[in-house]
């Protein structure tokens, strides 16, 4: 028996003693407390729809070719029986034809997702500059190399070193709008911590609030003033 067959047959089993036993409404009340390190399959929708119509069937996890998903076991900070993956350990491989998406049977992960490219699963962020060693003055270029649309959601750019002076630094710098959140930049990453990774894209992005306005669409339009700014002040008028 494969993994695959072991780890399906093990959720059956699960699903039809221990997640019946326990309600499955209990679990979809803790989709807040999704760990940043767990990513979920292409395709997923929002946490708390996913939690609920996500029906803890394991084919998603059976059908994914290089095993790289997870079903979350009782006592972990994921709802039981729900598919994630890690990618410091193993990031999804983009499979264009997106197996674990066509296998759910619930639409927890969404069919209308066609294109992996279009996946959005999390977000890339270079979380610690100073480890990276791009940054400080080194050729590194792996997270670049690793990722599967490298020039789209990820590229290299040049930045002036202050420190020598001279030397030019080629970064890498993510693009919110491309990056499908796969996470093969941080599994690849050659630091034994990993100076990029991805989280779900709620915990990087900002969001503004339904009520806010931008400042200069709370506040007046600001007048110039051609004259001596000092004799404004003053109370001179402009000569």
């Amino acid at each position: 028996m494969n993994r695959r067959d072991f780890v399906f047959d093990s959720l059956r089993a699960a699903t039809g003693v221990g997640l019946l036993g326990l309600g499955l409404s209990l679990y979809s009340q803790r989709a807040a407390s999704l760990p940043a390190w767990a990513l979920r399959p292409p395709g997923a929708q929002p946490e708390e729809e996913f939690n609920g119509a996500c029906i803890r069937c394991g084919l998603c996890v059976r059908d994914c070719p290089f095993d790289m998903l997870h079903l979350a076991r009782l006592g972990q900070d994921i709802p039981t029986g729900t598919p994630y993956f890690i990618a410091r350990e193993a990031g999804c491989e983009m499979c264009e034809d997106i197996p674990c998406v066509a296998a759910c049977p619930s639409n927890a992960l969404d069919h209308a997702l066609t294109d992996i490219n279009k996946a959005d699963m999390g977000l890339a962020i270079v979380s610690d500059q100073d480890a990276c060693i791009a940054f400080q003055g080194q050729r590194c270029e792996v997270c670049f190399d690793n990722c599967p649309i490298r020039g789209d959601a990820i590229t290299l750019e040049t930045q002036h070193h202050e420190r020598s002076g001279q030397q030019a630094l080629l970064i890498p710098v993510v693009h919110a709008e491309t990056c499908t959140g796969c996470g093969k930049c941080e599994e690849a990453c050659i630091l034994d911590e990993a100076a990029i990774k991805v989280l779900p894209r709620h915990l990087i992005q900002g969001k503004r609030g339904e009520h806010d306005r931008l400042v200069w669409e709370r506040q007046p339009a600001r007048t110039t003033y051609s004259g001596n700014l000092l004799d404004k002040l003053n109370g001179h008028s402009a000569s």
